[in-house]
């Protein structure tokens, strides 16, 4: 299990910034979305891409990869009824996973409740026959084969109505049947929709490609009453060798502060996890 930090609670400071306050508080790695250097990412030249590769070779940081995909995009909506903007959508999100290829990333979380909601008059049957189709054209992008797409079920208060329960997510994964399409659990959304979180993780096993750490009051761990042990536990339990990752949606408090409190509580975590 590796500790890594989600870039946008660093966002006011520059990419050089990021990796290094990262490497200084002793993160294994940086998740990163995109618009934090560009609401399109086909805006993202070579240069920054390079540049990012470039950071975390000198930090030792690695990339984790990169998630709030469709976050400040328009025009884009992966269960759209109109085949046009789905084929639109694909076309964006296969240029995601090569930006997270190209700066070395390993996965990429899909969340964007706003870009897959089952909009009037669709069927959960239509949103789920379009969003597979979706994730399994991500999934093939050549070059991409050791890059992994990770499914992520989201509570109802992230404005998502589809793919809600763990259990979905899981079902969406099986059906399309590719080594590098997984789910990715997040500490928050799970907590809004009351389930049983460590038993979530135990029952998702292999099929885990991503963590994500955050408090039920939407910052990070160790600024609110989420106890964390149950969950290195379980992710120990399973041999989870992925990337544990703080995202959180408050951004009151100091980002320095907020970032080295939430690995300090995580690792703290994982020690008495580790005597259970």
């Amino acid at each position: 299990m590796k500790f890594c930090i989600c870039n946008e609670i660093l966002q006011d400071y520059s990419l050089a910034e990021q990796f290094n306050i990262a490497a200084e508080i002793g993160f294994d790695a940086i998740e990163i979305a995109p618009f934090t250097m560009d609401n399109s990412v086909r805006n993202i030249g070579d240069d920054t891409r390079r540049q990012i590769r470039q950071l975390s070779e000198q930090t030792g940081v690695e990339v984790a990869g990169i998630h709030w995909l469709l976050a400040h995009t328009e025009g884009y909506h992966v269960t759209d009824p109109d085949p046009a903007v789905r084929a639109r959508t694909i076309e964006y999100m296969q240029d995601l996973v090569r930006f997270g290829v190209e700066i070395g990333g390993r996965m990429e979380v899909v969340g964007s409740p706003q870009q897959r909601d089952v909009r009037p008059g669709v069927t959960y049957e239509q949103a789920w026959a379009w969003f597979k189709e979706a994730m399994t054209a991500c999934a093939q992008v050549p070059g991409a084969e050791h890059f992994t797409i990770c499914i992520e079920p989201l509570a109802p208060v992230t404005n998502n109505n589809f793919i809600i329960q763990p259990e979905e997510a899981r079902r969406m994964v099986q059906e399309i049947n590719l080594p590098n399409v997984k789910v990715i659990l997040d500490t928050y959304s799970m907590s809004r929709i009351g389930v049983d979180l460590p038993a979530e993780i135990r029952e998702t096993g292999d099929l885990l490609g991503h963590y994500h750490c955050n408090d039920y009051n939407r910052r990070g761990p160790g600024w609110g009453d989420t106890d964390f042990v149950p969950v290195m536990r379980a992710l120990l339990d399973i041999n989870f060798a992925g990337y544990a990752s703080i995202e959180v949606f408050d951004f009151e408090p100091d980002p320095h502060e907020h970032a080295e409190r939430g690995l300090a509580t995580l690792k703290e975590a994982l020690a008495k996890a580790e005597q259970m």
